[in-house]
């Protein structure tokens, strides 16, 4: 192994270890949430136990529509599943109540009947007839060069959608991309999703799939666990502390 091959193989190592870290500093901070909400003093929240509102959990494509391809093959949709499915599990966990937009990547549609819009109004009506609803997408970013890397959070309109995205693109770069100087932003008009809900509306871009560095770790079962964590630990900072 030449030593920039030793370098890359290194980095990856500490990458992994940090990874290991965060889940354990992020399962704390989840607990902790748990344990004050339980036994702390009582108070009056932003929303109650009983109302902290319905987490809405969408995997972006799926079916017929795998989104970005990697240079390996590895199909965007398969991975916002992954990470969607680690968030219901870490969600029930908590007592979180969870609504998915889909649960596997068998076809809703025949790939001469499909619409893309009709998918995407299937999503928005989901979210819209959930009461309380607060809807999370998960998506994975591309370029035509490797150079890009790095999560972002883009919100809907409104101040809630905003809120919640500004506090998840923060944690997700304390906790897991220290490095990351992308901001939050506001979702362009023309994403669908984004623009036809009335709940408050964050749509997640986990990394490039164009970046080697970030495909491996978006591939990473202990990564995928580690953003479902801050996903989740976020949504319920969101729920309990109404002015962060």
């Amino acid at each position: 192994m030449n030593p920039k091959e030793q370098g890359k193989t290194a980095g990856l190592t500490f990458r992994r270890k940090r990874i290991l870290a965060t889940l354990a500093a992020v399962a704390l901070l989840l607990g902790s949430l748990w344990f004050a909400e339980a036994f702390g003093p009582k108070r009056t929240p932003a929303f109650s136990a009983a109302d902290r509102g319905i987490l809405v959990i969408d995997p972006g494509h799926g079916g017929i529509d795998g989104g970005a391809i990697a240079y390996n093959g590895v199909k965007e949709s398969e991975l916002n599943l992954s990470i969607a499915l680690k968030m219901q599990q870490l969600a029930a966990f908590y007592g979180i109540e969870t609504r998915m937009t889909r649960q596997d990547e068998s076809p809703r549609t025949e790939l001469d009947s499909y619409s893309e819009r009709e998918e995407l109004a299937y999503r928005a009506d989901l979210a819209e007839e959930t009461e309380n609803s607060v809807l999370i997408s998960i998506h994975q970013n591309f370029f035509l060069t490797s150079q890009p890397s790095g999560a972002q959070v883009l919100y809907g309109s409104g101040t809630e959608s905003r809120r919640l995205g500004e506090l998840t693109h923060r944690n997700l770069v304390e906790a897991l991309q220290p490095t990351n100087r992308r901001v939050a932003a506001p979702a362009p008009a023309e994403l669908y999703l984004t623009s036809h809900v009335s709940c408050p509306v964050i749509l997640v871009e986990c990394g490039f799939l164009s970046n080697l560095s970030d495909l491996q770790l978006l591939s990473d079962p202990r990564y995928q666990s580690a953003l479902a964590a801050v996903l989740i630990s976020s949504f319920l900072q969101y729920t309990n502390a109404p002015n962060l």
